[in-house]
């Protein structure tokens, strides 16, 4: 099932960041994407995979191949001629190269064969190429965080600015990475973006207290790329 954003999660989360930045002067930016990679190359990795699999097999059992082939072919003869065989192979190899290659064009099954471990890393690059463009160093204070959601990977990140960094340490965004995280199971990705945003807020206000000159310097809307 996929997640999808109401304009009622939009009010929510803009509604958050405003109150959130009423205690701090931290700037909290939040982006959704639909996914941070089409993950073609996954599906390409999958059909070389599937040749080499398909590969080993034959070789295994070499007799069984040219059983196969000569029923394929008609051939009846004792042996079967090497150049039909080889030809046989390269076949067999290419349909199964194609066949495996276009049915993960389907983006469900290809987002459903990628490996969690490789949505992760191109999630976390993702946020952080959008925070260099979104929020780094565009504060007075360097004081920006993204909260970044990548809905078909059910995963986040939260990436933060230099003078953040240097007082709040990465694992003290846990709950609101866990709070994200538990609302976008439930499908509620709008009041999860919601309790990261407040949560990210109660983070930055001890470190961070909002000045009586504080200018609201990034946007406080909800970004769904």
């Amino acid at each position: 099932m996929q997640l999808h954003l109401t304009q009622a999660d939009h009010d929510l989360v803009s509604t958050a960041v405003t109150q959130a930045e009423a205690h701090t002067s931290g700037e909290i930016v939040t982006i959704v994407a639909r996914r941070s990679d089409t993950y073609h190359d996954v599906g390409l990795s999958w059909a070389a995979a599937a040749v080499f699999i398909a590969l080993s097999l034959m070789a295994a059992f070499p007799a069984h191949l040219r059983a196969f082939l000569s029923m394929l072919l008609r051939d009846w003869d004792h042996e079967l001629a090497d150049w039909k065989l080889l030809t046989g192979l390269l076949g067999l190899l290419l349909l199964k190269f194609l066949v495996v290659r276009y049915l993960l064009a389907i983006t469900p099954l290809r987002m459903l064969m990628t490996p969690r471990a490789t949505k992760a890393r191109r999630v976390r690059r993702r946020a952080i190429l959008l925070f260099r463009t979104a929020a780094e160093a565009r504060t007075v204070g360097r004081t920006g965080v993204l909260i970044y959601l990548s809905l078909d990977e059910h995963r986040a990140e939260i990436v933060a600015d230099r003078a953040i960094n240097e007082k709040v340490a990465p694992e003290a965004w846990g709950e609101a990475m866990a709070a994200l995280i538990a609302a976008i199971r439930d499908n509620r990705p709008g009041e999860g973006l919601a309790a990261a945003v407040e949560q990210v807020g109660a983070l930055l206000a001890p470190h961070f207290p909002r000045a009586d000159d504080d200018i609201n310097e990034l946007p406080d809307r909800l970004i769904e790329l």
